[in-house]
């Protein structure tokens, strides 16, 4: 079971993949440098649908780190196998953001995503800078997620305050006031 909204994650460190760098790279999850966490998993490499999911949150990275939010990814694919492929598949030539490697899979438990195959359901956590997951979702493996919308629920929370349905930067936000 996913940690639920308002609950605080464990921390956790793991190895990561981060493009250019030759070995893994060790990170905290959730980051710990007061910025928001946002941790995508997907099921696994060498798939047909995580590239374009990858891709599509490749393409609004600086969005996120515009938002104060360090963007993750995750699978249960160990370090090498994520560097043959993300060095290999062209649509994930812009993936700059790390990508966790999880073949313990105490990631995937950790954060109630683990399959009974072994491959992570495609869930998504927003968690801020205290370590308390403020958004969860989990789909099946069949259907990629929107990075957009992801990106839009981190502004949304960011601004604490109430939003309306389909809420954006630079519309007004609701009011309680009689």
């Amino acid at each position: 079971m996913p940690p639920s909204v308002g609950s605080r994650v464990p921390d956790l460190t793991v190895e990561a993949y981060i493009r250019g760098e030759r070995e893994p790279q060790s990170l905290a999850v959730p980051a710990h440098d007061g910025e928001w966490t946002a941790l995508v998993f997907y099921p696994r490499d060498f798939t047909f649908v995580c590239p374009t999911e990858l891709q599509g949150f490749a393409e609004l990275q600086h969005e996120f780190a515009a938002e104060g939010a360090t963007l993750l990814a995750a699978s249960t694919d160990s370090f090498y196998t994520h560097k043959a492929w993300f060095e290999s598949h062209s649509l994930l030539a812009d993936v700059r953001y790390p990508v966790l490697a999880d073949p313990s899979h105490a990631l995937s438990r950790a954060f109630g995503v683990l399959g009974q195959d072994g491959a992570a359901l495609r869930g998504t956590f927003l968690i801020d800078p205290e370590g308390v997951v403020r958004h969860s979702s989990v789909t099946d493996l069949n259907v990629g997620r929107s990075p957009a919308e992801t990106l839009r629920v981190l502004q949304a929370l960011r601004t604490g305050e109430l939003c309306p349905v389909d809420w954006r930067p630079g519309v007004a936000t609701l009011s309680v006031a009689a």
